[in-house]
């Protein structure tokens, strides 16, 4: 059974949110020991800003301080990256809701080494659909695409059988 879900609240990422959304997503290089760290952190930073200024980027805050953000783009997950303090705190279930609610189906790419990540979207509904060997990435790690799809059969009714 599902824990409850945090208090958090979601809101579109503004110019001011590169900042928080850049240091969340640098720290998780600097200390996944499997990450390269290739790009600095204020490059990082700018990365995010980007991302927010085509308006993907949405942030998880709690008592006013950014604790999470979700990057997607139409039904890409681009990135789903969480303050380390808030990582089990059920913080991405929320973002993910948030995507689910807005879009019937939902792919992204994680890490092949990311297997907290893989584990999480895949108690989430996504399901495994392609591997690669991580020559399409930034990172030149194997990465693993992963699929969500709405039950919108899940609860329809049974057709009846008549007797005669």
């Amino acid at each position: 059974m599902n824990s409850p879900l945090p208090a958090v609240s979601l809101r579109p990422a503004s110019a001011l949110d590169a900042g928080p959304t850049g240091w969340i997503l640098h720290r998780f290089a600097l200390y996944t020991p499997w990450m390269p760290v290739l790009y600095s952190e204020a490059e990082t930073i700018g990365f995010c800003e980007v991302m927010i200024g085509h308006g993907w980027v949405t942030v998880a805050e709690h008592d006013g301080r950014v604790v999470g953000f979700m990057a997607r783009d139409g039904a890409e997950i681009c990135s789903l990256y969480l303050a380390p303090d808030a990582r089990g705190q059920g913080v991405g279930r929320v973002l993910l809701r948030q995507a689910k609610a807005a879009q019937p189906a939902l792919w992204l790419r994680a890490l092949a080494a990311n297997t907290g990540a893989r584990r999480f979207y895949q108690r989430e509904g996504f399901f495994e659909t392609d591997r690669s060997d991580g020559s399409g990435n930034d990172e030149g790690l194997p990465d693993v695409r992963m699929e969500w799809q709405a039950e919108t059969h899940a609860h329809a009714p049974q057709k009846q059988e008549q007797q005669g």
